[in-house]
């Protein structure tokens, strides 16, 4: 299985990488919006507009992915430091593997943030949810071998949880 610090890096890296790429938008935005060509030349022309509102939305992008960085840095570091004596039970920092009624695996990783951010290492894919999704609101508190339902698009769908790390 992936070890718990290689998945740390890997969901570290894809988080910059997120921030880099929206730190790019938002410039590229923001010069659209004060470039000369989108200043309105009748009340008609919404462009310059439209384009600050986009600026102001990347900019805010910039932040989430900031504050995701910072949450998922707490994290890691708090959790640097805990060893696990009780039986573990789904939460925040938790790796779980999930299966389904046909047998199929997934695996997730309670994050602070950045909810269907995911991550591949060899032939592990793992995707981050958050205990404010669905999912993570199903699963919270359950531990191994335990067994739960989740409504998705109006369709039931069972669950196994076959480990908590």
């Amino acid at each position: 299985m992936l070890p718990i610090n290689q998945l740390h890096h890997l969901i570290r890296r894809e988080l910059e990488k997120a921030l880099v790429s929206a730190i790019a938008a938002a410039k590229r935005a923001h010069e659209t919006a004060t470039d000369t060509e989108s200043i309105a030349k009748s009340k008609y022309e919404t462009f310059g507009l439209e384009a600050s509102y986009l600026a102001h939305g990347q900019s805010v992008r910039v932040a989430q992915c900031q504050a995701d960085i910072r949450d998922f840095d707490a994290l890691f570091t708090r959790l640097s430091g805990v060893s696990e004596v009780n039986v573990p039970k789904v939460g925040l920092g938790k790796l779980v593997e999930l299966m389904d009624t046909e047998g199929k695996s997934q695996y997730l990783f309670v994050g602070p943030g950045a909810g269907g951010l995911k991550v591949t290492w060899n032939k592990y894919s793992v995707m981050v949810v958050t205990l404010a999704s669905p999912l993570g609101r199903a699963m919270m508190n359950k531990e191994q071998g335990d067994e739960f339902s989740l409504l998705v698009a109006g369709n039931r769908r069972d669950f196994e949880i076959v480990t908590v790390n």
